[in-house]
């Protein structure tokens, strides 16, 4: 048991809800379904970031000021009113917190804004992640800002970039995009505007200005220096200007000549601190760290305590006034050190619930000294997801998914290329950050030192893209854990048998360096360095490229999740389950969230194909044959089509808009026949036209939703749905419920997912339902009622038996018996509850065939049907016929 390491203080004893706020969906909306929860028997809202994020943002993790609350969502007043309507209702609140990046944003960003204006020298360059001194000596203390449409020089002579006077400061424009002039590069400009104003005054400001400290000195004496000296001189030269007109209209004439004239322009913009450029040069030429490849979303030096001060004073505050109840940390792997961070955290926040979005891969456990409550919910998404697919089948649907697109390409290759591609085009700059570091080392140790550039360079990338897990966990002085050590040594493996032609004593010295097995502060930095790259490598060369690739049964293809594996047995899902009570009994756990693929829904209808490969095989080719006319060539290609078809089919009915949609952005993020830093007109016209006419075709259609009916596939993937509702609701950990799928949600990846709720639709429903029975709920299966009305029963149940469902009620599988056994989940809850759950449904049939369940002793009572009965061996059928799973309490 780990809860000592939570110390959840309040508990999310029910469930959350998770919304998405937006200017749309603000603060006072938030408030306004408040009684919609409690109605439904949720204890915590739980929150998207709402710190003051960049103009527009649509998700808020692009934060812009940590001190306040976003105004777009109605600001400290409206977040007044959620928190009292929350408190009026007797619901907590769990806020998801950025603590990696910031954004980009011009001067929204203040921080930011003072580390273009002085460089090294600004109080906050420390407080992000850049390297002032990277490989091309020409960009030393110079930030990189990648925002041009074409190269600078056509750009500065095509007249689109302006320097602008803002009283005592300046400014270049380009479009909607603006940067500071350095106080210190203004001396030339004043000069001569002094001369042509006759002004003495003004020729001493200037002088002044170029005296300024240099902002590569970062002494803390100059850097203070620098910020009152260049503080007080705006003052006066704004003052100046306002009471000598003819001076201000000097320096105005001094900078429209500029302005028209390249060469001087150009000579002001190199004395800067950072260098306008073309967008595409971020991905090899990029100076600080980002948030993958966003190149607007700079990453922080959240190790620094200052940073982590001035970040998380706001959401400390939130936390100790009692607002907020739990913190949900983003992206924790793009921490230098995520321990350290989480044990800052939780020194200033003792008793709140904190969970991390952490990916887990096959095998991969969360470092039990972490003190959280658990993950987010990935693993056990994937857990439940994998009961569902038909393993038996698995050479089938292989063999018709090669059959169809003409590819034979394993999946562990596919996604190996794309992380090789991911590495030499979009973290180019990154890989090559971490060359310059392995180079400095090699220096200095003779057997490696006649190594090349591109020697290094190609065996770094060897090594990350064979790297089996998110990252390594290495600490400074720390002990390396058994894991890591597994973790380094496979991928060492795997880069020397993938690449023989490599020097195999070099893949070695790298894995050496990943453990720290070399001291140095170079060495240390290596291994940390590394520890922050192979993230993003494989979150873009995996999830955001592979997935989009391999389409063999795309409900596979989900965050955290592995293609390659085809299900999994029944004893795997209770050992883990067993497992993760034990370890992790508060962790989130989630079948939806505003970053998976597809929703909980949509893969629940598709994992029956997993039971159908013969008759999906046929249903394809149909369907391929009636669309072939409809293509352009051969666009879209087969891999394409086969996507479509299974999206279409999981989806159902989707507007033809939402399609063509979902199908630009997934073959752009597939960097294939296009992408989206070089998209292939041609190619995204037909496959636009192509998705059009498909669904525009009513026999096409008619045909599609034929199948759907034939094979009951609506109706199956409902009591999937079900079946893993009952399981979310009820497995050990805090269930949390993403907004809108408390009913039937057929959502594709975003931004499909962050669609507009329906919360009067549910509202009325859940009136209807309230005090109902299972019949009436079924009767209501259209719109979505018995998901309702089962997560509105269970979670009830929860909020009055919480010792049943906690942390210290255990997980032990329960034992079927009979020719059905195989397609029943049941297990019991030491604190007195049963659950039992379908599986397998195509194959199951309509008839359990005699199969029994072994019922604990004593008297039960199925808290959705009212039913009662003893304990012992007990035909399953009895608990199902009324309703597609059954939760027994026991009756006292």
């Amino acid at each position: 048991m780990v809860t000592s390491n939570a110390n959840p203080g309040r508990l999310v004893r029910s469930a959350t809800y998770r919304v998405q706020l937006r200017a749309d969906f603000t603060f006072d909306d938030a408030a306004a379904i408040a009684d919609y929860l409690a109605a439904l028997s949720i204890s915590h809202l739980y929150c998207s970031p709402y710190l003051q994020a960049a103009p527009g943002s649509t998700h808020g993790y692009d934060i812009v000021d940590h001190s306040t609350l976003n105004k777009e969502l109605g600001g400290a007043p409206a977040h007044a009113r959620l928190a009292e309507r929350l408190a009026a209702m007797g619901l907590g609140e769990v806020l998801d917190i950025v603590p990696n990046h910031m954004a980009l944003a011009g001067r929204a960003n203040s921080w930011w804004w003072g580390v273009l204006e002085n460089g090294p020298s600004s109080r906050y360059a420390v407080y992000f992640d850049i390297d002032w001194n990277p490989p091309d000596p020409r960009l030393s203390a110079t930030v990189l800002v990648p925002v041009l449409g074409d190269h600078y020089g056509r750009m500065l002579e095509a007249g689109e970039l302006r320097i602008e006077r803002e009283n005592g400061s300046f400014v270049v424009r380009y479009q909607d995009h603006e940067a500071p002039l350095s106080p210190r590069s203004l001396d030339d400009l004043l000069d001569r505007a002094a001369d042509e104003a006759g002004s003495a005054e003004l020729g001493s400001l200037a002088r002044a200005f170029g005296d300024l400290p240099h902002a590569v000195l970062t002494h803390p004496d100059s850097v203070e220096e620098r910020h009152r000296g260049k503080e007080f001189l705006q003052q006066r030269l704004a003052e100046l200007c306002e009471a000598r007109p003819h001076v201000a209209a000097a320096i105005d004439g001094v900078i429209d000549r500029i302005n028209h004239d390249a060469d001087a322009l150009d000579a002001l913009l190199r004395r800067q601190n950072y260098r306008l450029a073309y967008w595409r040069t971020a991905s090899e030429e990029l100076s600080y760290r980002r948030f993958f490849n966003i190149d607007t979303l700079v990453g922080l030096r959240m190790e620094d305590v200052r940073v982590f001060a001035d970040t998380h004073r706001l959401i400390l505050d939130l936390v100790a006034g009692g607002i907020v109840d739990g913190l949900r940390i983003d992206h924790v792997d793009g921490l230098r050190d995520p321990e350290t961070y989480l044990r800052r955290l939780r020194n200033t926040s003792e008793s709140t619930y904190v969970v991390v979005e952490k990916i887990l891969e096959t095998g991969e456990r969360l470092p039990e000294s972490w003190p959280v409550a658990g993950t987010t919910g990935y693993d056990f998404l994937n857990r439940i997801n994998n009961l569902f697919i038909d393993s038996r089948n698995e050479a089938a649907l292989s063999a018709c998914y090669v059959r169809f697109s003409g590819g034979n390409d394993d999946y562990r290759d596919i996604a190996y290329r794309a992380k090789l591609q991911i590495m030499r085009q979009e973290l180019a700059a990154e890989v090559e950050r971490l060359t310059t570091i392995l180079a400095d080392i090699c220096h200095n140790h003779r057997r490696h030192r006649d190594h090349t550039r591109r020697d290094l360079r190609d065996a770094l990338r060897e090594v990350i893209a064979a790297f089996p897990v998110y990252r390594t966990y290495v600490q400074p002085g720390g002990r390396i854990s058994d894991s890591d050590r597994i973790y380094v040594q496979t991928a060492v493996f795997g880069a020397q048998q993938r690449r023989p032609d490599l020097d195999g004593e070099l893949l070695s010295f790298i894995g050496e360096l990943l453990v720290l097995a070399h001291s140095g502060s170079a060495e240390t930095e290596f291994a940390l360095r590394f520890a922050q790259l192979t993230p993003p490598v494989i979150a873009k060369g995996v999830e955001d490229t592979a997935f989009y690739r391999y389409h063999r049964l795309i409900s596979l293809n989900e965050v955290g999740g592995d293609p390659s594996l085809f299900g999994a047995p029944l004893e795997d899902f209770h050992r883990a389950t067993a497992e993760a009570a034990e370890r992790w009994p508060e962790a989130m756990l989630t079948l939806s969230t505003h970053d998976t693929k597809r929703s909980g829904d949509v893969r629940a209808r598709l994992n029956l194909l997993s039971e159908l490969p013969d008759a999906w095989e046929q249903a394809v080719r149909r369907w391929t044959e009636r669309n072939e006319a409809r293509k352009r060539g051969e666009w879209p290609d087969a891999n394409t089509e086969y996507l479509l078809y299974q999206t279409l089919l999981g989806a159902w009915p989707i507007t033809a808009e939402r399609a063509r949609a979902f199908m630009a952005k997934a073959t752009k993020e597939a960097k294939v026949h296009t992408s989206w830093i070089n998209p292939n007109p041609e190619y995204d016209e037909a496959l636009q036209r192509f998705v059009m006419d498909v669904l525009g075709d009513q026999d096409f259609v008619a045909d599609l939703e034929g199948f759907l009916r034939e094979h009951r596939l609506v109706e199956r993937g409902r009591i999937n749905s079900l079946s893993q509702t009952a399981l979310l609701l009820t497995c050990p950990g805090v269930p949390d419920i993403y907004q809108g799928t408390e009913v039937w949600d057929f959502s594709l990846v975003d931004p499909d997912n962050r669609r507009a709720v329906d919360y009067d639709y549910r509202r009325r429903l859940l009136q209807d339902l309230s005090g109902a029975g299972p019949e009436v709920a079924l009767d209501k299966a259209e719109e979505g009622g018995p998901k309702l009305w089962l997560i509105h029963r269970v979670l009830g149940h929860r909020q009055r038996h919480p010792r049943a469902y906690g942390p210290s009620s255990r997980y032990e599988p329960l034992r079927a018996s009979g020719a059905k056994a195989e397609h029943l989940v049941a297990f019991e809850r030491s604190g007195g509850l049963v659950v039992l759950v379908p599986r397998l449904l195509v194959r199951l049939g309509d008839d359990w065939n005699g199969t029994t369940v072994a019922l604990p002793r004593g008297a039960w009572v199925n808290i959705l049907s009212n039913e009662s009965v003893d304990g012992g061996d007990v035909a399953v059928r009895a608990f199902l016929r009324r309703f597609p799973v059954a939760v027994l309490a026991r009756d006292d």
